[in-house]
Parts: structure tokens; C-alpha cells; sequence
């Protein structure tokens, strides 16, 4: 009998549930990680990531199947073109969240997170072709209502938010339908990735710009940034594992719905960790997307009751 057969699909989904949370949470909480390394300048922190993600993920990956993944990958270009450009959204992605992080942007940064599943649906419409519900197209005039209002009245147009929520959204319909083990899709996406960072961070202790195990002369870095930026690898590897493990197991809405935990305490520890400013014109921008996503979660919900009905 095929080992298939044996399969739970129920066991599959509470996992990729599991999955999703702990990605969610990690991601969550990552500000006040890559806090603790603003001495490092963000693009060479973006390049340590690369950089240790990909060896951490490559030594997995010839540990359980050997030299063969990547090279099966490159036999399927239609596949390696698809993981060539999540690698470029991701590599994007994090090198502007973590500049935002450094610079005090860490509300707007989960604005990002918040508009993206409302991002999620128009890019299926796009991409896709699927139909948007009528409820489903209010939500996301009433959060374009609010991007419009922080653009008039926050002072300036709220481009970090809406360049993560885009760069993470692309990213998540490719890894939805790249057909590819979650593992071995971030291990190509990291090789991708891997030659420009390496190259740059050469750069950087040659010029004296670096400071990675006192081999550059920037100031302030020492043993303790020094592991940070390497465990900063496994920080990467293990929640977009998780998360591409999940988009494949789970539906995408229920994703989306369990997404907004990330967003949420990114934006408790700007407000009350960094102490962020949060005036009122910033409050009733914020707001107005929170409607949108309330009107958007209790579709979802009432769908959801509906197909188990």
C-alpha cells in the first residue's frame, strides 16, 4: 500500500496551524531582536542573514538527501524562476524591515503586516483570478481609505508599509504555487541570494566598514553582536520554514487571519518598547485599517461557518 494512504489529512493541517503560529510569533517579536544589533548598519545585517540562513539550511538539506536538491531544482526552470524572484521579495522584505526597525519606524513597519492579507486578496485577483466578495472589496476600500488618510495627514506617503506588505505578498503566492518542499524552497532562495551577500560583506572588511570578528574597524561591535549576527541565520531560516510549510497545509485565509498576530506585537513593542510617537491623526489611520480588517476577518469567519454548515 502507498505510505501516502497512512497520511492524516487532519494531523497535516493542526501541524501547518502549529507551523503558522510559531512563524507568527517569532516574526512578532523579531524587532526587538534586530534591535540589539543597530550598531551593525542594516545591509550588512540583511547580508549576515543570507549568509547563515543559506549554510544552516544547505547543511540540513545535504544531510537528508544529499548534493541532488538543488540541481533538481535547476532541471525545472519554470521553478528555479519562481524561487529566483521570492528570494528577491524576501531579500527586500528583510533588508527594509530591519532598516525600518533601526531608523524608529517600527509602527509603520506593522502597518505593513497588517494591510498584507487585505493585499493577499487583490494580488489573488490579479494572479489568480479569483473572485472578491462584496464584503471583501469593502474591506479593502476601507483600508485604502486609510492609507490615503495617513498619505494627507501622517505627513508623508507610508511607502515602508506598503513595500513590505507588496514584497511579502508576492512572496507568499509564489511559495503557494511553487511546488516545492518548504525546506528546499528557502534553501534556493537563499543560494540565489547567497553570492551577492557574500561579495558585499568581503566588501565591507576590506573597506573597513565591518567589524565582523574584528576584521573591519567599525566601532561598537564585539563577541556578543558577533553571535547575534550568526544566530540571526537561524532567526531567518526557522519562521519562513514554517511559514512555507503552512501556506501548503492550510488554507491561505486561514493564514491570513492568524497573520495579524505578528503585526500586533510589533506594534505593542513600537508604542510601548521603543516608544514610538502615535499621535491622533496616526491613531485614526490605524483605526480606519482596523475597521477594514474587522470587516474583512468577520467575512472570513461567517464563510468559514457557512462551507462547515
Amino acid at each position: 500500500m502507498n505510505a501516502a494512504a497512512h497520511v492524516d489529512p487532519s494531523a497535516d493541517a493542526r501541524g501547518g496551524l502549529w507551523m503558522a503560529a510559531a512563524a507568527f510569533a517569532l516574526w512578532g517579536f523579531m524587532p526587538l531582536y534586530w534591535h540589539l544589533l543597530k550598531a551593525v548598519p542594516s545591509l550588512q545585517v540583511v547580508a549576515h542573514r543570507v549568509v547563515w540562513s543559506a549554510l544552516l539550511v544547505a547543511l540540513w538539506l545535504w544531510w537528508k538527501q544529499g548534493r541532488g536538491w538543488c540541481v533538481r531544482i535547476l532541471a525545472q526552470p519554470r521553478l528555479a524562476a519562481m524561487l529566483a524572484l521570492s528570494g528577491l521579495c524576501i531579500g527586500v522584505n528583510w533588508g527594509l524591515y530591519i532598516w525600518a526597525v533601526n531608523a524608529g519606524h517600527v509602527v509603520q513597519g506593522s502597518l505593513g503586516y497588517f494591510i498584507n492579507p487585505l493585499l493577499n486578496v487583490v494580488i489573488g485577483t490579479v494572479f489568480l483570478r479569483e473572485r472578491l466578495r462584496p464584503l471583501q472589496w469593502v474591506s479593502v476600500a476601507i483600508a485604502t481609505a486609510g492609507v490615503l488618510w495617513l498619505t494627507f495627514f501622517y505627513g508623508s506617503f507610508p511607502w515602508i508599509a506598503l513595500t513590505l506588505a507588496l514584497s511579502f505578498g508576492i512572496y507568499g503566492v509564489i511559495r503557494k504555487l511553487a511546488a516545492v518542499e518548504s525546506t528546499v524552497g528557502l534553501g534556493f532562495e537563499n543560494a540565489v541570494l547567497l553570492l551577492p551577500a557574500l561579495g558585499y560583506l568581503l566588501w565591507a572588511e576590506w573597506s573597513g566598514a565591518g567589524g565582523f570578528f574584528g576584521l573591519g574597524d567599525a566601532p561598537g561591535w564585539g563577541l556578543g553582536v558577533d553571535a547575534l549576527l550568526v544566530f540571526g541565520g537561524a532567526l531567518t531560516a526557522l519562521p519562513l520554514i514554517a511559514f512555507s510549510y503552512a501556506v501548503r497545509r492550510v488554507p491561505l485565509s486561514t493564514v491570513g487571519l492568524m497573520q495579524y498576530t505578528a503585526p500586533t506585537i510589533q506594534f505593542l513593542i513600537g508604542i510601548w518598547v521603543f516608544a514610538e510617537p502615535f499621535s491622533r491623526d496616526r491613531a485614526i489611520g490605524f483605526v480606519i485599517i482596523w475597521v477594514a480588517l474587522a470587516v474583512f476577518i468577520a467575512d472570513s469567519l461567517r464563510r468559514a461557518r457557512a462551507a462547515a454548515r
